[in-house]
């Protein structure tokens, strides 16, 4: 990886390139994977739960480091904090990555327009159909 590159891990709607591109952001090498001992919440804001029983599903991709970090000072997402994650690849290959959630004292509400936009991006990907199912709960 080239100096000023990080890779991160997305799981919410920042899996959309297009999405991105509307930020000023170019993501590379964009890859499905998952994440053990992380739940998917999808509240008021979506962000991942420790859970040592489930698993998260999301992309992970290269992009400038300030692009990360500019991504995640608008106000609509400055409560969430990195982390460093461990990516499962489908090749069985384990990437670390930079991930961003919320804090547990931040979790509330539900957001059922956000969850169906999200089962829609997700399906796209081809996430297994059980986790598309755990998304389409949190979307009634």
């Amino acid at each position: 990886m080239n100096s000023g590159q990080v890779s991160a891990f997305f799981y919410g709607l920042f899996m959309n390139e297009a999405l991105l591109a509307t930020k000023g952001v170019s993501p590379s090498n964009l890859t499905v994977g998952y994440i053990d001992g992380y739940g998917l919440r999808v509240g008021t804001r979506t962000t991942l739960v420790r859970d040592d029983t489930n698993r998260a599903y999301g992309v992970v991709s290269t992009l400038r480091a300030d692009d990360v970090t500019a991504l995640y000072s608008d106000e609509s997402v400055a409560d969430y904090v990195s982390e460093s994650v461990a990516v499962v690849l489908p090749d069985g290959k384990v990437e670390s990555a930079v991930c961003y959630n919320l804090p547990n004292c931040r979790l509330d509400g539900a957001n059922p327009e956000y969850a169906n936009s999200l089962l829609a991006l997700a399906s796209k990907f081809g996430l297994p159909d059980d986790y598309l199912q755990q998304i389409g709960e949190q979307a009634t």
